[in-house]
C-alpha cells in the first residue's frame, strides 16, 4: 500500500487466506484496474465505521468501484460461500470437525435507519421498529446462516427459513438449540424434513433473574460481537440480502482475526 494503513485493513496473513476464496475475474471484458485487496479493505472500512458509501476516504478506491464489487458478490451469494469456507478452516484450526454437529438458533431485532428500506416491521416483544436477524451459529460462535426479515416476523417462521435454506448443507448437524420462542409443532417438521432435532431450552423452575443456559449463551455473545461493527448497530441496508451479506462480512472478519491471531503483521509499504 502507498497510503497510511487503517486499523481495519487486512494483514498480509489475512489476505493470503481470503484472496483464493474471492471470485475470479471473468475472462472476457475489461481488465481490473483497481487492486482487489484495496477493494476488500474499503468494504471492511464501511462495515466497521458505518459510513455511507459516498463518504469513502479519498485514499481508498472510488466508492462506485467498491460498491459495484460488493453488490455483485452480494447478489451472487459469494459472501455466504466465503463465510462457510472460512468457518470450516477456523474449526479445523481449533481441532474441530470442519462442520458442526450442534447449532444454536436465535433472533436479534434491530432498528432500521431513518430512510427505511424494504421489509420494515415492529417487534412488539422487544419494542423495536425495524428488522429481525435470525442467526444459526456453531459452538464456537461462528455464523453459518443468516435470515433477515421484518421485525414483526415470528421466530418459528425464521427457523423454518433457516432450515429450508440449509437443508443438505450441513450433513453432520444433528441438533439445534432454541429458546421458548420457537416452541410448537415446527420442531417435528424440521426433524422430518432436515433430520435435525430441535431442543427447546427450559429455564429452571422458580429461578429468578438471568441464568446462562447450556450452550445458548454462545449465540448471545455472537449477537454482541455483531454490534462491534457500526454498520450493524442499525440496519442501514435497503434490501434484506445486503443486510445478510454485511453480517457474513462481520463473521468473516472475526474468523480471519482468529486464524491469524498469533501473527498480526500489517503491510505499511
Amino acid at each position: 500500500m502507498s497510503r497510511k494503513p487503517y486499523k481495519t485493513d487486512l494483514t498480509d496473513e489475512q489476505w493470503a487466506i481470503l484472496e483464493p476464496l474471492l471470485p475470479k475475474a471473468k475472462p472476457a471484458g475489461r481488465p481490473r484496474s483497481v487492486d482487489l485487496r484495496e477493494v476488500v479493505n474499503a468494504i471492511i472500512y464501511v462495515l466497521h465505521t458505518g459510513i455511507q458509501w459516498e463518504m469513502m476516504p479519498q485514499d481508498l478506491p472510488p466508492y462506485t468501484t467498491v460498491y459495484t464489487d460488493y453488490d455483485q458478490w452480494n447478489k451472487d451469494g459469494h459472501w455466504q460461500v466465503i463465510n462457510a469456507r472460512l468457518n470450516a478452516k477456523a474449526r479445523q484450526a481449533a481441532g474441530r470437525d470442519p462442520q458442526p454437529s450442534l447449532s444454536i438458533v436465535d433472533s436479534q431485532s434491530v432498528k432500521t435507519a431513518e430512510k427505511g428500506g424494504s421489509l420494515p416491521g415492529f417487534d412488539g416483544n422487544k419494542k423495536v421498529k425495524g428488522r429481525k436477524r435470525q442467526l444459526m451459529v456453531d459452538t464456537l460462535g461462528f455464523i453459518w446462516k443468516v435470515f433477515v426479515a421484518a421485525a414483526n416476523s415470528g421466530d418459528r417462521q425464521g427457523l423454518a427459513a433457516l432450515a429450508m435454506s440449509m437443508k443438505g448443507r450441513l450433513p453432520r448437524l444433528k441438533k439445534i438449540l432454541v429458546d421458548q420462542g420457537y416452541t410448537g409443532p415446527l420442531g417435528e417438521a424440521v426433524k422430518n424434513v432436515c433430520g435435525w432435532e430441535v431442543e427447546v431450552s427450559q429455564p429452571e423452575p422458580k429461578r429468578k433473574g438471568f441464568l446462562p443456559q447450556f450452550k445458548r449463551w454462545i449465540i448471545e455473545r455472537t449477537c454482541g460481537w455483531l454490534l462491534h461493527e457500526r454498520r450493524l448497530s442499525k440496519d442501514y441496508e435497503q434490501w434484506p440480502q445486503s443486510s445478510e451479506s454485511m453480517i457474513y462480512l462481520a463473521n468473516i472478519r472475526l474468523v480471519l482475526r482468529r486464524l491469524t491471531a498469533a501473527q498480526p503483521t500489517l503491510t505499511t509499504a
